[in-house]
């Protein structure tokens, strides 16, 4: 049925975004590494993590959004949570272009190679934990509420079809 599917999706977009906030901390933890001694000396194999997931699971969780969660809020007659939902996309635009700046940074960690500009690398990460982390507080505060409030809508109006 679609609206299962539909709660299925939630609940994978949900998981997604608590897999995005482990990641989220060990990119903090390197950036207070960096900003504290100067040096990236955190296990390579979170940071491998961190880059793999942002590389991979992320841009398909932002390309699901965009497939299955804000069409339908972009027909709504709010004008703030359509603008929220415009500002959203943006920021998909803006975390991918930061991240194409970070990742090469990252996966460079991983591997112990050297070359890495470390003033660049913590700029960098900040940039990118700050578009997140405000990009996921809209989600989980707005935009998630609304697209499951009109499922929950959806499925009770299919139900009252169905029983009468």
């Amino acid at each position: 049925m679609k609206t299962d599917l539909q709660a299925d999706r939630f609940k994978a977009l949900d998981a997604c975004h608590q897999q995005m906030h482990a990641h989220l901390a060990v990119l903090a933890e390197l950036l207070e590494q960096l900003e504290s001694d100067g040096s990236a000396a955190l296990e390579r194999q979170k940071v491998q993590a961190a880059e793999a997931f942002y590389s991979e699971t992320a841009r398909a969780h932002h390309e699901e959004e965009e497939r299955s969660v804000f069409p339908n809020l972009l027909l709504s007659n709010d004008a703030d949570l359509v603008h929220a939902v415009q500002t959203l996309k943006q920021d998909h635009g803006w975390i991918e272009q930061n991240w194409r700046e970070l990742s090469p940074m990252l996966r460079a960690i991983s591997l112990g190679e050297d070359w890495v500009d470390m003033d660049e690398l913590r700029h960098t990460i900040a940039v990118f934990l700050t578009l997140c982390h405000d990009h996921i507080v809209l989600e989980e505060t707005l935009i998630y509420p609304q697209a499951k409030a009109r499922l929950a809508q959806e499925l009770a109006s299919r139900a009252l079809r169905l029983a009468q």
